[in-house]
């Protein structure tokens, strides 16, 4: 019996009889004041439910860099069988160190070398754009895009730079200008976002969001100036359904699905951990936008639009 346990252990761990039936989570807190957002946990949820569903525990590490203690503890000290990575940068040095090591980690988002590994991700800069023509067939040519925190930007977080780039090629396509604003992730920049948008440009009519986490705040910055969503200023957005719905009206947004990203990522974990030769694989969700009550026909700005031209007639009485 014994001889018969070790050889499924080994089965599943790509040949090691040292399994821990544990995976990692790496997964670094972009609140404010390092606390996880609405959103973080629902996948920190989706991968503990379908990890448990593998016969794995998991250990969650908020580990942003290699150089965090707790990266060293779970990847140096062999705690885990592999690792599912989030939160990716473009130049990650917990991505780098893994690919370089040949430790088994897959990613949900990407980077030029999480291609060498597994990863599942949403494509960003498509819904973005998607999310550009939406309000574009409405009318709208007055668009801001209210993207993640300054400090995400910065950093090279990959949802944020891909946001950014499908906003800005899907305006420049449509032959108009783009303007594109950093927002910290709660309520009180969301009001203050909206009071530069419209600052800015007062005759602005709509924005694209990926910040669901300021949404609420946007809203109660709109209804501030006196903007009625969607009579006369409408919102999309990138968000998962349970914050889309929650806000009055109802968001209109392209999904984010937390819990089928999640269990993609765990399976493609599984699948390195039993064949670890396969051919890496890649999973990148185009889903639809979903529509709901907060966007509508463009209503310009009054005094917004320039008066019409009419010809000089000379009137002879």
């Amino acid at each position: 019996m014994a001889e018969r346990t070790e050889d499924v252990t080994a089965r599943r761990t790509g040949g090691s009889a040292d399994a821990t039936h544990m995976l990692g989570l790496l997964y670094p807190p972009s609140g404010r004041q390092r606390t996880y957002t609405t959103m973080q946990l629902a996948f920190v949820g989706g991968v503990a439910e379908t990890a448990t569903a593998h016969g794995y525990d998991l250990l969650l590490s908020p580990a942003g860099s290699r150089t965090d203690p707790s990266f060293r503890r779970m990847v140096g000290g062999r705690l885990v069988d592999g690792v599912i990575v989030m939160e990716i940068r473009r130049e990650d040095d917990r991505v780098a160190h893994l690919a370089d090591s040949g430790f088994p980690f897959v990613a949900i988002g990407r980077n030029h070398l999480a291609d060498k590994a597994d990863w599942v991700d949403l494509d960003f800069a498509g819904l973005a754009g998607g999310c550009v023509q939406h309000l574009a067939d409405l009318g709208h040519s007055r668009i801001a895009f209210v993207n993640r925190s300054e400090e995400l930007f910065d950093s090279g977080y990959g949802f944020a730079r891909l946001g950014d780039e499908g906003y800005t090629e899907a305006m420049k396509r449509l032959l108009l200008t783009p303007r594109a604003y950093l927002c910290g992730d709660d309520l009180a920049s969301g009001e203050a976002v909206v009071e530069r948008i419209l600052r800015d440009d007062p005759a602005t009519t709509s924005l694209v969001t990926q910040n669901e986490a300021a949404l609420e705040g946007i809203y109660r910055g709109l209804t501030r100036h006196g903007r009625s969503v969607p009579r006369d200023f409408s919102v999309v957005g990138v968000a998962a359904s349970p914050w889309a719905e929650q806000v009055t009206p109802p968001l209109t947004a392209a999904e984010i699905p937390a819990k089928e990203m999640s269990r993609v990522a765990v399976e493609l974990m599984v699948r390195r951990l039993t064949t670890p030769e396969a051919r890496p694989r890649h999973v990148l969700l185009k889903p639809l936008i979903t529509l709901r009550a907060s966007t509508g026909r463009c209503r310009p700005v009054p005094g917004s639009e320039p008066e019409p031209e009419f010809p000089d007639f000379d009137l002879d009485f």
